[in-house]
């Protein structure tokens, strides 16, 4: 078992069943509670090869510890890890898992999979509930830090486009953080964005946010992250926190639909405001115009 200083409820269940468990669960249990960071993301198949046991061995551990199923098991024990990994640990994950043969094909279609996954458990209400919250918000902060303040800034630039209000916290100290959100009250919306390995600063921000009574939209990757507590409009989006390159398709496309509703429900305004801009970037040449290919 490595060193913890709390182990969690699914380790200490294993521990406590370990005496009672056959020879075969024994192998399982001992290698999870050694390994829990590489048992999370190995199939029932290679687990089962790893310790010796067949695949149906592994299955019926997870029935027997009243999970529904293998993958019900994993999914559990990638909750414990979602924080602990270092870069190297996920790059030896990494590994194991893709190998070296047709990375495009497998991290496209782990990709499209994470999309699936954020669809079948996103909560429609709060979804519903944060767009209206950004309509009816007198301002509107968007956080991200680290690699999430790449998707943070994507939805500031197209938030920009469409109101008048949007303020995109950033800074490289955390004083500065604070500094950027002084102001924010009750009147306004905070969308904090954080996946593992989450940021210490944007957690800190959003609990400030919090306490001066801001509506606080929180996306993140699972209802244990530390902003999700924090949330009045909790948005989940699947990540790969195991790669060392964080996967964050699913939220992005979160991003996108938030976007997309906001415009949709202030559709005359957009129009008018696109209408200027097409005329602004054609005088001052914004972009580069292509020939025209005739056919």
């Amino acid at each position: 078992m490595k060193n913890d200083t709390l182990k969690p409820d699914l380790l200490k269940r294993i521990e406590s069943n370990l005496p009672k468990m056959s020879k075969g669960h024994k192998l399982i249990a001992n290698f999870i509670l050694e390994h829990y960071d590489k048992a999370a993301y190995m199939t029932a198949s290679k687990l089962g090869n790893e310790v010796g046991i067949s695949e149906s061995t592994v299955v019926r551990f997870a029935d027997e510890l009243g999970f529904d199923g293998y993958p019900d098991l994993q999914h559990s024990l990638r909750e414990i890890v979602r924080n602990k990994l270092t870069t190297l640990q996920r790059i030896e994950i990494t590994t194991d898992r893709i190998g070296n043969d047709d990375i495009l094909d497998k991290v496209v279609n782990s990709d499209m999979d994470k999309i699936r996954r954020t669809l079948d458990k996103i909560n429609h209400e709060h979804f519903n509930n944060a767009v209206d919250a950004i309509l009816n918000a007198e301002n509107i902060y968007i956080l991200g830090m680290r690699s999430s303040s790449t998707i943070a800034s994507f939805m500031s630039f197209y938030f920009n486009l469409i109101f008048n209000n949007v303020r995109h916290v950033s800074g490289s100290g955390g004083s500065e953080i604070f500094e950027n959100i002084m102001r924010i009250t009750n009147r306004d919306v905070m969308i904090g964005i954080s996946f593992p390995r989450y940021s210490k600063r944007c957690i800190n921000a959003v609990q400030f946010a919090k306490t001066q009574g801001a509506h606080i939209i929180a996306l993140t990757d699972s209802s244990i992250s530390p902003i999700a507590s924090l949330a009045d409009s909790l948005l989940l989006a699947e990540s790969d926190m195991a790669s060392f390159v964080d996967s964050l398709v699913a939220p992005l496309s979160i991003i996108n639909a938030i976007i997309v509703a906001a415009a949709m429900k202030k559709k005359d305004d957009v129009a008018m405001t696109f209408k200027r801009l097409e005329e602004i970037w054609d005088e001052f040449e914004v972009y580069q115009k292509l020939p025209d290919v005739h056919f």
